[in-house]
Order: structure tokens, then sequence, then C-alpha cells
């Protein structure tokens, strides 16, 4: 309970001062600390406190671990940042395409993700938004809005894709690298995608890669 305390100022001003009991105070204290905290919940579970404390190189065409990944009928992935680097800030690869297509649309529940095109052409949709994005063009899908892209040009093409946080994005590839869905069915692998942090809402733009 808070109590009420009157008194007058030097000048005749009647004050009037609301004094809580301390245990009230504190609790009232706590509880907005945790409401501050839950923003950051989800993020914080993804972090190790550990992070790289010195700079690294890595040459063009080449993995940050020399161990690049093959998935997605015919891509390759070749990671520039990973997610422990950063302590699950970044996570940062290059992508080279062969083939034409991409993944269904789909939303991240926590990862921003940008793209920018380095070689060929890509239509990338965003939201409502449909971009045909070329060398040097780039693209940002926020976290939660629906989103895919899709080589179509022919021949060789590779773009840089940037996730922040990180999020499970880099353990996810891994996995697929490795087979681990190759004979899973389309609920098993929506299923896969939620554990995750990805949700497919959609089809791809032109021909689905998997």
């Amino acid at each position: 309970m808070a109590r009420l305390l009157i008194g007058r100022t030097a000048n005749g001003f009647i004050v009037y001062i609301q004094v809580m009991k301390r245990s009230s105070f504190l609790s009232l204290a706590l509880s907005a600390v945790s409401g501050l905290a839950l923003p950051f919940s989800s993020y914080a579970r993804h972090r190790s406190g550990k992070r790289m404390e010195k700079g690294f190189f890595v040459a063009a065409g080449k993995d940050r671990f020399d161990k690049s990944l093959a998935l997605f009928d015919g891509d390759t992935f070749y990671c520039k940042v990973s997610t422990k680097d950063t302590d699950g800030d970044v996570y940062m690869f290059e992508s080279t395409r062969q083939k034409k297509g991409g993944p269904p649309l789909h939303y991240h529940y926590d990862q921003d993700e940008w793209w920018y095109v380095l070689q060929g052409e890509f239509l990338i949709k965003v939201g409502d938004q449909l971009y045909n994005a070329k060398a040097g063009d780039s693209a940002f899908g926020p976290r939660r809005v629906p989103h895919t892209f899709s080589k179509i040009s022919e021949g060789e093409a590779k773009m840089l894709i940037f996730f922040t946080p990180a999020g499970k994005m880099e353990e996810s590839f891994i996995a697929r690298s490795e087979g681990l869905t190759n004979n899973m069915t389309n609920e098993q692998r929506k299923e896969f995608s939620k554990a995750h942090g990805v949700e497919i809402v959609g089809p791809p733009l032109t021909l689905l890669k998997q």
C-alpha cells in the first residue's frame, strides 16, 4: 500500500507526496524490467556469448571453412560469415546457382534477409512487390514478410544472401546438404522449416528447388 504525506514548503505551498512501501516499489520495478526483456528473449536463446576476436579473410570462390554446401538441386553455398563468427548476429553466404528456379514463398519468424546479385538475373518477391534483379542490384526482406526469389537467367548465377540475426539458417542448410530432408514428405519438410524459423506460405515464383 502507498502512504500519502502532506507537507508545506517555505513559500507556504501545500505538497502532497505519495510514498510506496519498499516491497511494492521492488515488485513494480521487476515487472517493468521483465516487460522490457520480452522482445529480446527469442533472440537471446540463440546466443552463446562467444564471438570472433580477430578478423579473417575469405578468397573469391572459397568457403569460410573450405567446406561449401551442395544443396537445392545443383546450388552451391559458400559461407562468408558464419553464425558462430558473430555470436548469432549475422550469417552471410554466396549462393552459386546453375539451374533456374527457387524456394517456395515463405517468411522468417525472426530474421531479416538481404539479397545482392553478383551475376545473372533473378526475380525477387517481397510482400506484394516483384523486383527484376541483375548484377549490382539488391533487395531487402523484413522478418515475417512473405518473400521468395527465382533464378531466371541462363548459365551460372550468383548472389550474396545475408541474414540478421542468423537464427538457425546455417544449421538448416548444413542439414539439407547432408541429405536429412531427402526422403521427407512435403509436410515433414514444412515442419523441418518451422523448427528452423521458416514458415512456408505459398508456391515458388517459377520452378521449385528443394
